[in-house]
């Protein structure tokens, strides 16, 4: 017994040093903080329209059978004053005929009532309102990220990244509960707002904890996108679990089921990374100002942000366009995204790798293309079936730009700044989630102003314009400071320039060969 305590024990001595468990954990969070963040997006549409609907139906049933009763009453006797009597003016046939008749019409109007199934709505009016409030609600999680990320950037840089990392992991674990049991749009709301706090903390700490145990670019590269594949799953897993839930089983149903898998995440987190003991950077970080600044950083966030607002229009307003005009199930909203969540899913595992073959800027800058080619294709789309390229090729296409701009944030640290990551990935998951805020509240307004189409037609013209940019992430500049460190030979560093045929490597120092060998 004892000697099975003291492997288990050193077991986890051993695993708190191990980079593939802390890859494992990363994964883990990225995974079930995307699966919250799709979950509802083919719930909530359908959800709302059917409680605003049940709620009008409930207040027509109960005042209509009112006013028929009262009608029939008032004309089945007549009170005279002669003689004070009571005289009724119908036979039992004529009562019994009214008394039908007040049946007939409180049936015809309930079926008149229910006859339209939620699942094909026919009130244009009530949608494109939705539009306006399913937007807002998407995008009140990426604005409180938005808000959050600068303020937990430098608190890792202070605390370490345990801390926030668990931090992020009880505050979505009090989001989910909240969004099984909310019956309201203003809980929604909040909800939604809250967990925004929570994957905040958990996107920042963990890409900077990837950042700095893989030092190698290359290697970075490759762990960043594995981590990104967390992220795919969890939109890839999203969208179906949630509405094919929802339909058999009801809406509290998956949020219950991902309470209980964020509970093991955070067991996990708790035995391996000891999130009560603060560990700060050993070297004082490059201000976020600072960071800002530098326009290299600002064109690799730039890139992340317009490729995922292509995503980001959609899932709001695409949903009630297929409901406006394609009369879809309830399923059906979200299994048009499983298309674009396996092609994320393939191209962040691809060009993870490849990505630092061929040049992470031509990556980006393909990629950037052809979100726009297909996002301008989806309005094209006649049913669901017509949904399955465009949507293949919108994810696909930002899984290139994600896994080559993510390693390129750090890349760029090393290359210009000092190599403490906190404060760029705060810049990067800024530059995420603007796409997400701006995405749903802009788009829902669009769709509503000049229709679904036209809101395709611009961002994917966007897109398409801002590509020619991540050319100039062809070959960045170091800094004068770090290049005169970089110069000296007794430094152990080696620079890494990106061009479109290879990854020309400098290296810095005799021993420099024999340390990148082994």
């Amino acid at each position: 017994m004892a000697w099975n305590e003291f492997s288990v024990l050193s077991w986890l001595r051993e695993s708190r040093q191990s980079r593939k468990l802390i890859l494992l954990i990363v994964f883990i969070a990225l995974l079930l903080d995307n699966m919250l963040l799709t979950v509802v997006v083919p719930i909530i549409p359908s959800y709302l329209y059917s409680i605003k609907h049940q709620k009008n139906e409930t207040e027509i049933q109960t005042m209509r059978p009112e006013i028929a009763a009262s009608t029939v009453a008032s004309f089945k006797s007549i009170f005279s004053y002669y003689d004070n009597s009571t005289m009724d003016t119908g036979s039992q046939s004529d009562r019994t005929r009214s008394r039908d008749l007040y049946h007939t019409q409180t049936e015809q109007m309930v079926v008149n009532v229910t006859n339209v199934p939620s699942d094909c709505p026919t009130e244009d009016k009530d949608l494109l309102n939705e539009n306006v409030q399913v937007g807002l609600l998407f995008a009140s999680k990426a604005t409180v990220q938005l808000i959050t990320n600068p303020f937990i950037g430098p608190m890792t840089n202070r605390i370490g990244y345990q801390i926030p990392m668990f931090a992020g992991f009880c505050i979505m674990f009090l989001s989910t509960i909240m969004f099984a049991f909310s019956g309201s749009y203003a809980l929604l709301f909040i909800a939604r707002s809250l967990q925004g706090v929570g994957s905040s903390c958990s996107s920042v700490a963990g890409m900077g904890m990837l950042a700095s145990v893989y030092t190698n670019d290359e290697e970075r590269g490759n762990a960043m996108g594995i981590a990104l594949g967390g992220l795919a799953m969890g939109v890839l897993v999203g969208p179906p679990f949630g509405s094919v839930m929802y339909e058999f089983v009801g809406k509290t149903a998956p949020f219950l089921v991902l309470a209980a898998l964020a509970l093991l995440d955070g067991a996990v987190q708790l035995f391996i990374l000891q999130p009560s003991r603060a560990q700060p950077e050993t070297q004082k970080g490059t201000p976020l100002l600072t960071l800002l600044r530098d326009p290299y950083i600002i064109i690799a966030a730039g890139s992340i942000c317009f490729a995922n607002m292509a995503i980001a229009m959609l899932e709001p307003a695409l949903p009630i366009w297929m409901m406006e005009t394609m009369c879809s199930r309830k399923w059906q909203l979200g299994v048009a995204f499983l298309p674009a969540s396996i092609s994320y899913l393939i191209g962040t595992n691809i060009f993870g790798v490849l990505a630092h073959k061929m040049g992470r800027w031509l990556c980006a800058l393909l990629g950037m293309i052809i979100v726009g080619i297909s996002i301008l294709c989806v309005p094209f789309a006649k049913n669901i079936y017509g949904l399955i390229v465009p949507n293949f090729g919108v994810g696909f296409a930002i899984g290139m730009v994600d896994s080559s701009m993510m390693p390129i944030m750090g890349y760029l640290v090393d290359l210009r700044h000092v190599s403490v990551y906190g404060s760029v990935y705060a810049i990067a998951d800024v530059a995420f989630c603007m796409g997400f805020a701006l995405g749903p509240s802009a788009g829902g307004a669009i769709a509503k102003a000049i229709g679904f189409p036209w809101l395709m037609t611009i961002i994917g013209i966007v897109d398409i314009l801002f590509a020619p940019l991540c050319f100039f992430l062809r070959s960045p500049p170091a800094k004068e400071e770090k290049m005169a460190i970089l110069m000296d030979h007794n430094c152990p560093l080696k620079t890494k320039m990106y061009t479109q045929n290879n990854v020309q490597s400098y290296p810095v120092g005799d021993d420099e060969e024999s340390e990148s060998d082994e």
